[in-house]
């Protein structure tokens, strides 16, 4: 009897769990909310934002603002302007960050310069310079140089070594120009990106596949970059998304097919100031917001394997190869493998 009365007595009582109470995250959530609703109110009660002539009244019958013609035909350039800025960035800053981690001198002293020139350098006033370097030139072509000198060398006052030539005030204007300030610049930008994801690799990987027999490019191409795409696409497509935003800046070229420019052409045509610039932003909310969409993606994509998952997977897989089994790529419920 007494055995049993001290072994009630020895057991523990059950543990009563009181809930973490949190009030500030209430105070946070009330205050929001307010905030919130207020913001609502604004945007119901002011006329000044004018939705109508942002949806459905500039064309009465037809569109708004936001869908007119003119304002269609600058996403198109935005996009377009995009897209290829950034092909030249990407594809001339792989380039670049190859020649800043080269063995060779002059080839890093270039590609340092590079940086140091257009990382500096703000990208309106490089968007305005390219747009106004046809001053420099009345044409530009391709031939042979100081074609005009080895003329007058052999005594031919009109000689012509150029194979084309085109008009400077053609070529390097408008939508040309502000692609080349936009896409050089960026090149100085994914530089550093793509000479970061390199160095982040270990250098015995490139020792291994060159001791398998691999050539420099192909080190670089078929081990070193594929692995260095976990850490490239991140700041990469926050570049991206920074450039639709700076497309905006080269309608100070001017660059007439872009969306900003034929926005603000309608603002100075109307005098209808706070309407057309929240039709631009709720563009750029738009694209900015796909891309980002597209941004989570392409990481999960390329992050496969590291992470808490990764790791566990590939310890599953270290622990089957011990043991002589084929690969486990995760486990289930159970433990069984799946």
């Amino acid at each position: 009897m007494s055995d049993q009365t001290t072994t009630e007595r020895a057991r523990p009582e059950a543990i009563k769990a009181v809930p973490v109470r949190h009030p500030g995250r209430w105070l946070a959530i009330a205050v929001l909310a307010v905030l919130t609703a207020m913001f609502v109110h604004l945007l119901v009660t002011n006329d000044q934002f004018r939705w109508s002539f942002i949806f459905s009244s500039y064309e009465p019958g037809k569109h708004g603002v936001m869908f007119t013609g003119p304002v269609l035909e600058g996403l198109r350039g935005t996009l377009l302007l995009t897209v290829t800025s950034m092909l030249i960035g990407v594809v001339l800053g792989v380039i670049i960050a190859v020649m800043r981690l080269s063995e060779n001198p002059i080839l890093r002293g270039v590609a340092f310069l590079y940086t140091w020139f257009f990382r500096a350098v703000p990208r309106l006033v490089l968007a305005v310079l390219f747009g106004n370097l046809n001053i420099l030139w009345s044409r530009v072509g391709f031939g042979l140089p100081f074609d005009k000198q080895i003329g007058q060398l052999f005594g031919i006052d009109n000689f012509n070594g150029q194979f084309y030539s085109i008009k400077a005030s053609d070529l390097l204007a408008g939508f040309v120009a502000g692609m080349l300030a936009l896409g050089l610049s960026e090149a100085a930008y994914m530089a550093e990106i793509v000479r970061a994801g390199i160095q982040s690799i270990d250098e015995g990987q490139a020792e291994a596949a060159v001791a398998l027999g691999l050539s420099r490019g192909q080190v670089l191409r078929r081990v070193v970059l594929p692995q260095a795409m976990r850490v490239i696409v991140p700041p990469t497509g926050n570049e991206i998304i920074a450039m639709v935003k700076d497309t905006s800046l080269v309608a100070f070229v001017p660059v007439n097919i872009e969306l900003f420019f034929q926005l603000s052409a309608i603002k100075s045509r109307t005098f209808v100031v706070l309407p057309v610039l929240i039709a631009a932003v709720m563009w750029y909310l738009i694209i900015c917001s796909v891309l980002m969409v597209a941004q989570f993606f392409i990481e999960r994509h390329f992050s496969k394997g590291y992470g808490a998952a990764g790791k566990a997977r590939q310890k599953l897989q270290g622990i089957a190869a011990e043991q002589g089994g084929g690969p486990i790529s995760a486990v289930g419920p159970g433990g069984r493998p799946v």
